[in-house]
């Protein structure tokens, strides 16, 4: 599991194009002596296994069904990327809970300064948008956001100057795809009324009974 709070921004130094994988060399400012084979690490949001070690380089693969659901498959060497270890035990939750399995692909529809921010909008597969909600919680990339604003399937969120320079999102431009994973509670929440209904479960129990709050 992971945190959506970027470590580090990598470099991609090479891509091998193996039989039913790809393997990513990425080079990392991370202390190479925190990062072991077999270690989970997210590339962009994709939790990826460490299966070597090259001084401040890791090697990392990625299965052709990872590919063909994530912009992996887009890289190529030398362009950034973002780099998050796998929460230990022990580990502070600063960001919300991101499990680096991506949901979908999303595209971005709008760029515009707003302050000292920059606002974003996406456009995100049809099927994802009943998970995207006002003020939740979205990893774009493997980086955790707030959500502004939801509609249909786009939804709006502001970056601030912070998060514009320690990630790879502040030199995003218009049209460009992102890994998009939604948050993981509001799935289980789906899930629970979806089974629940059987058993007297619905969303008027969970408001009643304090599950879910905000509900007017």
């Amino acid at each position: 599991m992971f945190t959506g709070i970027i470590e580090d921004v990598g470099t991609v130094v090479s891509i091998g194009k193996l039989p039913g994988r790809w393997e990513f060399a990425i080079r990392t400012s991370l202390d190479p002596s925190e990062i072991r084979e077999g270690d989970s690490i997210a590339v962009d949001g994709v939790c990826l296994t460490v299966v070597r070690l090259e001084g401040a380089v890791f090697h990392a693969d990625a299965s052709l069904e990872t590919l063909k659901v994530t912009t992996l498959k887009d890289k190529s060497a030398n362009q950034r990327v973002n780099v998050e270890r796998a929460l230990r035990v022990g580990s502070r939750l600063d960001g919300h809970m991101v499990m680096g399995h991506v949901d979908g692909i999303g595209r971005i529809t709008d760029i515009r300064p707003e302050g000292d921010s920059i606002r974003f909008e996406f456009e995100i597969p049809e099927e994802l948008s009943r998970y995207i909600v006002k003020k939740g919680s979205v990893a774009i990339d493997g980086i955790s956001l707030t959500v502004n604003e939801q509609r249909d399937n786009r939804f709006t969120l502001n970056i601030i100057p912070y998060s514009a320079s320690k990630t790879t999102i502040g030199s995003k431009n218009l049209g460009d795809q992102v890994n998009v994973e939604t948050d993981i509670l509001g799935r289980y929440v789906e899930k629970f009324v979806r089974t629940g209904e059987k058993n007297g479960l619905d969303l008027d129990f969970l408001y009643k009974y304090g599950y879910i709050k905000g509900r007017t």
